[in-house]
């Protein structure tokens, strides 16, 4: 079972829904889904996940944290590329097992790593089955910096 230090039990029913005390659900491998928006546009930015410890220190410290599941280790976003993500507002959903945080983005306001604004810069074609020829289009959301100059050179980072 994961740490789940410094909160308390999940509640459930009514208390869950509807009462005041901070009771998250993390999953089974210790985590909660975050989905970073932009707080002026309210563009979707990030899809991340934080166990205790990046929950508790985004709470503490108003800079989004989180869990890194490939690399298993904590991150606090925009440490190395200098694009942190303040948290103006953290909402938690009725089940308490997923946040959305409400940010401004430092530096150049990219938030992916490809260096793009937001992580969700690419459609998927809709009205037609998919197979193994359906392609993405993109957005116009090109990148604003250099991954391989700011992460080394396999230009990924978080």
């Amino acid at each position: 079972m994961a740490d789940t230090a410094p909160f308390a039990p999940p509640s459930s029913g009514a208390a869950l829904e509807e009462g005041t005390a901070l009771t998250p659900r993390f999953d089974a491998a210790g985590l909660l889904t975050c989905v970073a928006v932009d707080a002026a546009s309210g563009e979707v930015l990030m899809l991340a996940h934080m166990n205790a410890q990046a929950l508790a220190l985004t709470i503490e410290t108003g800079i989004a944290h989180y869990f890194s599941r490939s690399r298993g280790t904590l991150w606090k976003k925009g440490e190395t590329s200098g694009h942190l993500q303040k948290v103006v507002e953290m909402r938690i959903d009725c089940d308490q097992d997923a946040v959305v945080i409400r940010v401004e983005v430092g530096g150049t306001g990219a938030s992916c790593h490809t260096g793009r604004r937001s992580c969700f810069y690419r459609t998927v074609p809709l009205g037609a089955a998919p197979g193994a020829d359906t392609r993405l289009g993109f957005t116009e959301d090109q990148p604003r910096f250099d991954p391989a100059a700011v992460y080394g050179k396999d230009g990924h980072g978080h």
